[in-house]
């Protein structure tokens, strides 16, 4: 399945990217894979605090085992 990684901007919103990587990722790993697609995208500027992003696991237990890792903008 997926992670979903959100991220506070500074216009107020919360940006929320799907991000396809294995049940073992690292959150830090997710975290910047998030917020560099963010920056790319031309959106407003998300606040780089790992702290204030919200991170959640999307599907069963399982997860794949090896997966690149990639994200989508939700």
């Amino acid at each position: 399945m997926f992670w979903m990684v959100g991220l506070l901007a500074l216009d107020g919103r919360q940006y929320v990217y799907r991000v396809y990587a294995p049940r073992e990722a690292l959150p830090a790993d997710l975290f910047w894979a998030a917020f560099h697609c963010h920056e790319e995208d031309g959106a407003p500027r998300a606040s780089d605090s790992f702290d204030a992003a919200e991170i959640w696991w999307i599907g069963d237990g399982a997860g794949p085992t090896t997966a690149e890792l990639t994200v989508h903008r939700s």
